[in-house]
């Protein structure tokens, strides 16, 4: 009995000499000033407070705990940033220490075990993407040397509109987009075209899907409770997508590497322009290269610049097009600079773009309201100061580019469509605006060392269309009215980790130029 007591005063000894330790370094340590955030609920945190769109719960919750707060998802801690001053700071000046992303386990299951460029932690494997994707797939030379891929995919899917012009018949334009910028990414990558298959493997749907998919808070990812129970199915699915996608992908390399041996039989010293697979495969058989690259490697690379590449593009040009169709002056506009550059007796090329600075405001005014990457993530690769406020290693950051996009503090009527803003000539100067991530207060593309490396191409090919579209045809459509009995388009915003519309935009085309245009033999 003697011993317990001895053990049970030790015991207290030892508890009451840890609380006076404590409370003496807590008030010689200053205790580290984190950002506002709101009550927590044990387990869950805040989940209850985001809603089917966290960009817009984020904006919501900006509004009351100011442009940088903290929240905890389930177990996991979270920053959100939504103010160009907030962003600036976090991908600029502590770019480095934000340079990595978090990965879901849908992430890491289908970038296979994060492989993927867009996922890959921050390290010698991403910087060398990088540089082959910013030197080959998408550097100047090459742009430019693709420029009659995007033109002939550009007239396919004009030639598309035309036929169902001359029928009376409806587009979906979302679907049609979403190939068109497909088919040019997939040309520029491996030499093929996307072809729409019936059944579960059609590429677009299966993107589709990735996309939405990536986009969802799952709660495994974020309470412990959870972690290995699939309440919401999601696991199931991105395991299903994954196996789909993987067929695909697999098919694709071995079908281009049967063709490299064909070639190579022929020809054994032949050469022939490589595309950025022939590049991949070439640096994968290479015992000297810089980095080797696994099948895993390559078939990530694939699916990222399939996702990547043609949702978003398509996703803006969608956007552009019903914002343009909800204002009738802006569109007028539009078409009379167009018929005033390029005329009607020939085709809008690339190289009109840079006389037609309405078309080029219309496309950055659509990437302001409407950017299809709202969230830009990242995650705290050590310990931070953000405007004052302590940021400890593994936060994970959401930079709310959908709302520093609406900052009444700097766009002036921040949610009415005008391009005007954009115009060079434009008294408040923001027509001196880019969209490559100078300009903190506009990054639909993200910005730094992890910001998306096909601007250059993503705005050929926007700016191009629209002006097309502009020029050959007018878009009617069947839709509800306004108030003032004016036809107008449903602007709701869908889910996913891209913003797209809720209902595809589907018109019927009604032609404004001979059809003779869009005929390359006639030219």
């Amino acid at each position: 009995m003697e011993g317990i007591l001895s053990y049970a005063f030790l015991f207290l000894i030892w508890l009451v000499s840890t609380v006076i330790v404590r409370a003496v370094l807590s008030k010689t340590r200053p205790t580290p000033r984190l950002p506002p955030s709101p009550i927590a609920l044990p387990i869950i945190g805040h989940l209850h407070l985001l809603g089917p769109f966290p960009h817009q719960s984020f904006h919501k919750l900006a509004t009351r705990y100011g442009p940088l707060f903290r929240l905890r998802l389930g177990s996991v801690p979270f920053v959100i940033a939504s103010s160009p001053d907030t962003a600036k700071e976090i991908l600029k000046t502590h770019e480095i220490s934000f340079a990595s992303r978090p990965i879901s386990s849908a992430v890491r299951y289908l970038s296979y075990d994060s492989c993927s460029f867009i996922f890959a932690p921050y390290g010698p494997f991403w910087k060398f993407i990088k540089k082959l994707t910013m030197s080959e797939l998408l550097g100047g030379r090459t742009i430019e040397m693709m420029l009659p891929i995007r033109r002939q995919e550009l007239q396919r899917f004009l030639q598309l509109l035309m036929k169902r012009s001359e029928a009376g018949e409806a587009v979906d334009v979302a679907a049609e987009l979403s190939m068109m910028t497909s088919n040019v990414v997939s040309m520029m990558a491996m030499r093929k075209r996307c072809s729409r298959t019936e059944g579960d493997n059609d590429v677009q749907k299966l993107l589709i899907e990735l996309t939405e998919i990536v986009g969802r808070f799952n709660l495994a990812d974020y309470n412990w409770v959870c972690k290995k129970l699939d309440v919401q199915g999601i696991e199931r699915q991105y395991k299903d997508l994954h196996m789909k996608l993987d067929g695909i992908f697999e098919g694709i390399i071995k079908e281009h590497q049967a063709e490299r041996k064909a070639r190579r039989e022929m020809d054994a010293g032949g050469d022939y322009a490589k595309d950025l697979l022939d590049m991949m495969l070439d640096i994968s058989e290479d015992e000297k290269a810089e980095m080797k690259l696994t099948r895993e490697d390559i078939k990530a690379f694939i699916q990222d610049i399939f996702a990547a590449g043609t949702d978003t593009s398509a996703i803006t040009t969608e956007w552009a097009l019903a914002e343009l169709i909800n204002h009738p002056a802006a569109l007028e506009k539009a078409r009379e600079e167009v018929d005033a550059v390029v005329g009607k007796e020939r085709l809008v090329e690339e190289s009109d773009i840079p006389n037609l600075p309405y078309i080029q405001a219309i496309v950055k005014e659509a990437l302001r309201l409407h950017p299809a990457a709202p969230l830009v993530f990242r995650k705290a690769i050590d310990n931070s100061e953000i405007s004052g406020y302590h940021v400890p290693s593994d936060t994970h950051i959401f930079i709310n580019v959908w709302a520093i996009g609406r900052d009444p503090n700097y766009w002036e009527n921040p949610l009415e469509f005008r391009p005007e803003r954009f115009i060079p000539s434009n008294s408040s100067g923001s027509g001196q605006l880019d969209v490559r991530g100078q300009h903190y207060h506009l990054l639909p593309f993200g910005s730094g060392r992890r910001a998306c490396p096909g601007i250059t191409l993503a705005m050929q090919v926007m700016q191009t269309t629209v002006a097309a579209l502009v020029q050959c045809f007018e878009l009617k459509i069947n839709n509800s009215k306004d108030g003032e009995g004016n036809v107008c388009v449903d602007m709701t915003e869908g889910a996913g980790m891209t913003v797209p519309r809720a209902k595809p935009l589907v018109c019927f085309p009604i032609a404004r130029i001979s059809p003779l245009l869009l005929d390359p033999t006639s030219e």
